[in-house]
């Protein structure tokens, strides 16, 4: 799963072969196909474990939070978290989307990792909405875009510009920013 994964994003799914993927796997083009029956069904495993290790973990983090800023942290700690044990995973979740807005008949329904990661978002502020948390005049529909941006940001930021240590660095600073604590403007003279 991690040479597809490696491949699909280093090369796209079109250029991405079973023997591209066999070589960094170390196996046998034939035993690929002895478990995938072409390119699409492992394109697909592939999209369903990344979004089980990245997003949906995330997800069932972030549920025990009882904040948005909370919730949106967790979720951030987790795809942290995910990215320390297999820095591909972040390249893939980025480079999968890029993939279905080329080839739509890639998507996958339930398991779109933006469509959760949006479903998710979504929920968390409807939740701080209905807990007085947030006002009922915010604009929910921009807010909700804003955060999937800043969330997916950092994905592209995670798999393909920055270490993981920068990562985590950002996500320290971006928590800080979430609970307001960082910059204090000084008033102007």
């Amino acid at each position: 799963m991690r040479s597809a994964r490696q491949v699909f994003s280093e090369l796209g799914y079109d250029a991405a072969t079973f023997q591209a993927i066999a070589l960094r796997a170390d196996l046998t083009r034939p035993a690929i196909n002895h478990y995938f029956p072409n390119k699409r069904a492992l394109f697909a495993e592939v999209v369903d474990r990344t979004n089980a290790l990245v997003i949906a973990a995330g997800v069932e983090r972030a549920g025990a939070a009882t904040t948005l800023v909370g919730r949106l942290e967790a979720f951030i700690m987790a795809a942290v978290q995910a990215d320390s044990e297999d820095r591909s995973a972040a390249a893939f979740l980025v480079a999968a989307v890029l993939e279905t807005q080329r080839h739509p008949e890639l998507r996958q329904g339930d398991n779109d990792g933006l469509e959760a990661s949006r479903s998710f978002v979504k929920w968390a502020v409807d939740e701080a909405i209905e807990s007085g948390e947030l006002t009922t005049d915010t604009d929910i529909g921009s807010l909700v875009e804003m955060l999937v941006a800043v969330l997916w940001g950092m994905g592209f930021y995670a798999g393909f510009v920055g270490s993981h240590e920068q990562l985590e660095r950002i996500a320290d600073q971006l928590k800080l920013l979430l609970e307001n604590r960082l910059w204090h403007l000084k008033p102007v003279e």
